[in-house]
């Protein structure tokens, strides 16, 4: 906590120890579709970053900050771990190793109903440093509890300096409980941000990100994965936000699939995505949405660089 005093005829603040304050960063890995933004969003009690049941939906380290009287914690939701085909895939794992480096406190996630040997890769290429939790996640998609109980038995036996919980991240079962783990391990310190802060991201990149779920809620097969947005321009009116986006993909077959027949695709997308977003800004908004073929985009450095991937 701060504690203003006076000295020489100046408002210092400074820290009051009388009041122990942590903060510290906690960063959460593991495979793709282990339920990391689900869990985020659980945590912070807000839709923060999108969710998709199709793997790789996250494509960058998302910072979402809970602030509470006694601490603030800096949660980092990162890409899933893969082995890179593209440069983008490249720059998805820079952010994982960006986050491994500033981490104080790991929360790994790892489905419940995944081989433990598919864990203990993700284990073997992380090398943590620091205190970690292991979440066992969709508990609630399993109907034995002795499996459960079984289960977790296993992994602590395997990771012990791991402390394991099993969570439904959909369902927030057991998710009161990680919080109590995390500040067993969180510093002292100071805060890193105002308290009024949610996120280092601006708005634009969340709007990018809202238009992106509706991508891979509407759309099937590789078309999620070759889509981009770039919000080309937001302007806020009195009543009305007004925002032009393209969606970038890498062919002209797949234009063809997000327009549509008669533009009725991309109608419809346009329709979903502007109720999503005016959900998540509390506003009215006329969303104008363009689609445009960049080929082979995902291995061009210029257009990573353009589109927000500038690790």
């Amino acid at each position: 906590m701060l504690k203003a005093v006076i000295e020489n005829h100046q408002l210092i603040f400074t820290a009051d120890m009388s009041d122990k304050f942590q903060s510290g960063f906690v960063n959460i890995f593991g495979a793709p579709n282990a339920g990391k933004s689900t869990l985020l969003n659980a945590l912070l009690g807000e839709r923060l970053v999108i969710t998709s049941h199709k793997v790789q939906t996250t494509r960058h380290r998302i910072v979402g900050i809970l602030n509470e009287p006694n601490y603030q914690i800096v949660f980092s939701d990162t890409p899933g771990i893969i082995e890179p085909k593209y440069k983008l895939h490249q720059k998805m794992m820079l952010q994982v190793k960006s986050a491994l480096e500033d981490a104080d406190v790991a929360i790994l996630m790892h489905d419940i109903n995944e081989p433990i040997d598919d864990f203990q890769a993700i284990v073997d290429m992380l090398k943590l440093k620091v205190p970690a939790i292991l979440l066992l996640n969709k508990i609630d998609t399993v109907k034995d509890k002795k499996i459960i109980e079984e289960r977790i038995k296993q992994y602590a036996e395997k990771f012990p300096k791991y402390k394991v919980l099993g969570v439904s991240a959909q369902t927030k079962k057991n998710i009161d409980k990680i919080l109590p783990l995390v500040l067993e391990y969180l510093p002292e310190g100071m805060p890193y941000y105002p308290d009024d802060s949610m996120s280092d991201r601006p708005v634009r990149f969340f709007v990018s990100e809202l238009i992106r779920q509706q991508i891979y809620e509407q759309y099937h097969e590789e078309i999620p994965y070759h889509a981009a947005v770039l919000i080309q321009s937001f302007e806020e009116k009195p009543n009305l936000n007004v925002i032009k986006a393209e969606i970038i993909v890498s062919r002209e077959t797949q234009k063809v699939i997000i327009i549509g027949k008669g533009g009725s695709l991309i109608k419809q997308l346009g329709i979903n995505a502007r109720k999503a977003i005016e959900e998540f800004l509390g506003a009215k908004v006329h969303l104008e949405l363009f689609v445009k073929v960049r080929p082979k985009w995902r291995d061009n450095e210029n257009y990573l660089k353009e589109y927000g991937y500038n690790s």
